[in-house]
């Protein structure tokens, strides 16, 4: 099959934008050109103007298959993904059973090659079950096809079991991936310690929560040599000390979410679960220096941490509610219409931090829109406003304070070595 993509535009520098045409064929793109002979072609699409980028890289994401498949199934995450602009996706392992051993992941990879829209990498778990101190089988796992070992939901809370764990890591070249949280810290907290949790009565969660954890795995990092990557920065105390550590040669990377990026706590207009996410909408400081470090590379890229909840159970106060924000179908948006748009980012930074920036921290074949590579393509209406809606989310979770938000950027193709997987309207 030959694909033409015609009358798109790429960026090739800053905000520049060109015009192109892409020639897909056995799944790579060809040639990219101003024009191409369309009778060449057995298909032809026209994107009328709009942009067309790597297809984005979403290193963390849940999608809650095994085990919680009224929340979101591989189907419907994989999906939301691809509605998105994500044509690789890294998931999580708080699953039921948890992927700790061959036989739990590989009743995961079954799901994935039956069910998934774009490429989904699984990550295994650090620990057995997760909260043990107990560890995995990281050969017989990585021979399964394991992405990165994490314990994503909870932190690993022994700093000798961290340890052990970062030095077979480093044997076997992979990364450990970590949600930091100190749960001796966390006092029962639901919302940050700030103003707002006083003004609303709720329990806060202090950021030395999340900061002292890095802080203690940073040195163990040091000591084993490990690719050590943190999940979803919120602090300015954790992204000064992960500057610190990598002018000092550790091998360490992280992620920020959007939601850190836009939000902070004060923003926060009553007790709604759907505000409630972990790590949670810290101080307008912290937001400042998430903004800060990715500018200046101390950040390396964007995730979502895309986390979907019963909408019951998220309807609830945050005593109450789980903790989670769905984020797939509009993170791309976000970051463009309130960081391009207002000349903070330029749209080559973002889709380097979006895209090729995640693959190349996990060395993944993705990321890239060049002849030889992969056709795995997202494309974008710049120029147009459109509301975040809810009934249009292809995710089963609905579990987030964006709804109603007007944005610019929505997806309208997306491309998984050259097949159309998603495309707005259906049409």
């Amino acid at each position: 099959m030959r694909t033409l993509l015609k009358n798109g535009k790429i960026n090739v520098g800053a905000n520049q934008l060109q015009n192109a045409a892409i020639w897909i064929e056995d799944e790579i793109i060809q040639a990219i050109g101003l024009t191409f002979d369309e009778k060449n072609f057995d298909q032809v699409i026209d994107l009328k103007g709009q942009l067309v980028t790597p297809g984005l890289v979403d290193v963390h994401v849940h999608f809650r298959e095994p085990g919680f498949t009224y929340k979101e199934t591989i189907k419907t995450g994989s999906l939301a993904a691809a509605r998105g602009g994500f044509t690789t996706v890294c998931a999580m392992p708080n699953l039921d059973p948890v992927p700790d051993s061959v036989e739990n992941f590989e009743q995961v990879q079954a799901i994935i090659k039956k069910d998934a829209v774009v490429k989904v990498h699984q990550y295994a778990s650090i620990t057995k079950k997760l909260r043990s101190d107990e560890l995995t089988d990281q050969v017989g796992l990585k021979q399964a096809g394991a992405f990165a070992f994490t314990n994503d939901g909870v932190g690993v809370q022994t700093a000798g079991t961290m340890y052990l764990a970062m030095k077979e890591a480093a044997k076997n070249k992979m990364a450990i991936v970590a949600h930091t949280e100190d749960e001796s810290l966390l006092f029962g907290g639901v919302m940050h310690a700030g103003k707002r949790a006083q003004e609303l009565g709720l329990p806060g969660i202090l950021s030395a929560t999340e900061s002292s954890q890095i802080a203690r795995d940073l040195i163990l990092a040091q000591e084993t040599g490990v690719h050590y990557h943190v999940c979803h920065v919120s602090t300015k105390e954790s992204v000064r000390i992960i500057r610190e550590a990598k002018q000092a040669g550790v091998h360490v990377t992280c992620e920020v979410c959007p939601h850190h990026l836009i939000l902070h706590d004060m923003d926060i207009p009553n007790d709604h679960g759907f505000w409630k996410m972990n790590p949670p909408l810290r101080a307008a400081d912290d937001r400042q220096a998430l903004i800060e470090g990715l500018l200046d590379g101390t950040i390396d890229c964007i995730s979502t941490d895309h986390a979907p909840h019963g909408f019951e159970e998220k309807c609830q106060s945050f005593l109450k509610a789980p903790f989670g924000i769905v984020g797939s179908e509009y993170a791309f948006q976000l970051i463009y219409t309130h960081f391009v748009k207002t000349n903070i980012f330029t749209l080559e930074q973002v889709i380097d931090w979006m895209a090729t920036k995640p693959a190349e921290i996990f060395n993944l074949t993705a990321g890239k829109l060049q002849i030889g590579s992969k056709a795995d393509l997202a494309v974008f209406d710049l120029d147009n406003q459109y509301t975040v809606c809810d009934q249009h989310f292809l995710s089963q979770g609905k579990n987030t304070p964006f709804v109603g938000w007007q944005l610019y950027g929505d997806t309208t193709h997306t491309f998984v070595d050259g097949k159309l997987v998603w495309k707005k309207d259906g049409k």
